[in-house]
């Protein structure tokens, strides 16, 4: 344990000790204090030492599985960082990430995050009008996309690097090549937590999608209470259904189960199929396991109670699930699905976390480092308001700001506190609905 990780580690620490104490974990949790901190440097690199354990587990629909440890992923990943910095990738440089659920995307997350580079995670359902406007707002300097979407920055001139992941194309330079790199990454400078990590531009539907800026810290370190509501310890094997290019899969694909030691565990099909799921998640021995509620509408329409599974936590997230599929899946499992909420904006702030009474149809309780208040049209506390977090002190998990709109973030963060929008209410014990 490195001495900038070691703040990092001890809450981490304490919230794995009060997994299913929620009373104590709110009571007494504080976020760590942290100065320079790179958690694939000072975490990842760190746990990863000679440890053998799965990290990462893919498993293709028909196409077989690639498992690779903790130690492999810290070395391939220092490899992908050699080439980056060869390619011309410098620290605070935008790069824009366009990958599916294969192994360089996690490669590509920890490597940018060693160089100090600023990740910018997009969806493949991208056009290329879509991506002018990521060009233009967010300053990309690089593009790491798969070979099928390369066509779609034909009509996007401009000096950027142009990596591909897959086969050749012309114009391109293939990932491939970091293979050959250097398997020993020297940082060329100290990450601050305060520096910028990730800008995600959130779904735009009549305006403009905003950009969300997080930091070393914000997403890394505040996804802590993630690991907190979803329930992750050490040696877990985690699936989360998540498509990548959305908040969603950095929470539960890449911070969450990490911060854990855990196995991040993933199954590519070309279209969901409940019962080949569910044979995974059984051969495989997850042990938790994330899926919206369209996923979970599909899984109770097969014999749960026929598939000998390892589970021990399952959550929901998007939206509340009907309390006919949490009865359903109890009644096959003896397990409840809690729910969670957050934004892109923020880590996990509300859910039911492990051991906890779960109430039908509340999101849960504030999550550990979270002050939670509902507030009224006049801006002050109710019983039934827009979700606001308390500013003082600040939780880890928010972001900076939107990066290229000074106006809307001071009025989100007016009086005190960060309005998210969205409204609540809220019982005697604090369960919000």
């Amino acid at each position: 344990m490195s001495g900038s990780s070691r703040p990092f580690i001890e809450a981490r620490d304490f919230l794995l000790a009060h997994r299913t104490d929620y009373v104590t974990a709110r009571r007494d949790f504080r976020w760590p204090k942290l100065d320079r901190f790179n958690w694939a440097l000072d975490h990842f690199d760190a746990m990863a030492k000679g440890n053998d354990r799965t990290a990462l587990w893919v498993v293709d629909e028909g196409k077989g599985e690639v498992k690779l440890s903790f130690a492999e992923l810290s070395r391939r990943s220092n490899q992908v960082a050699n080439f980056l910095r060869a390619q011309g990738v410098k620290r605070g440089d935008a790069v824009l990430m366009m990958l599916g659920n294969v192994v360089p995307l996690w490669e590509v997350m920890l490597a940018a995050m060693k160089l100090g580079a600023v990740i910018i995670p997009a969806t493949t359902l991208l056009n290329t009008e879509d991506l002018r406007d990521r060009f233009a707002r967010g300053g990309v300097r690089h593009v790491i996309v798969g070979d099928a979407d390369t066509g779609k920055f034909d009509a996007l001139p401009g000096g950027y690097g142009r990596i591909v992941v897959g086969s050749d194309r012309p114009g391109w330079t293939n990932l491939e090549l970091a293979r050959s790199a250097s398997a020993d990454f020297v940082p060329d400078a100290p990450t601050n937590a305060s520096d910028p990590l990730l800008l995600y531009f959130t779904s735009g539907t009549t305006a403009k999608p905003k950009l969300v800026s997080h930091t070393h810290q914000s997403y890394p370190v505040g996804h802590l209470s993630t690991m907190y509501w979803i329930g992750l310890m050490p040696g877990d094997v985690h699936f989360n259904i998540s498509s990548p290019g959305w908040a969603k899969h950095a929470w539960s694909n890449v911070f969450a189960p990490w911060n854990a030691g855990a196995t991040v565990f993933i199954y590519n099909y070309a279209r969901f199929n409940a019962k080949a799921a569910l044979d995974v998640v059984t051969r495989c021995g997850v042990t938790s396991l994330c899926a919206p509620p369209t996923v979970w509408r599909m899984l109770i329409q097969e014999d749960l109670a026929a598939y000998p599974v390892k589970l021990r936590e399952l959550v929901g997230a998007g939206e509340p699930l009907n309390p006919e599929v949490i009865d359903q899946v109890k009644k096959a499992w003896g397990i409840t699905i809690r729910d969670g909420y957050g934004q892109t904006e923020t880590t996990c702030q509300v859910g039911n976390s492990p051991g906890q009474k779960v109430k039908p149809g509340s999101m849960g309780r504030p999550m550990p480092g979270y002050e939670v208040i509902l507030l009224g049209d006049d801006d002050k506390p109710a019983r039934e308001g827009e979700i606001c977090l308390a500013l003082e002190p600040r939780p880890a998990g928010l972001m900076t700001g939107y990066k290229d709109d000074p106006e809307k973030t001071a009025y989100l963060m007016r009086g005190g506190h960060y309005h998210c929008g969205d409204v609540a209410s809220v019982d005697d014990e604090g369960y919000l609905t």
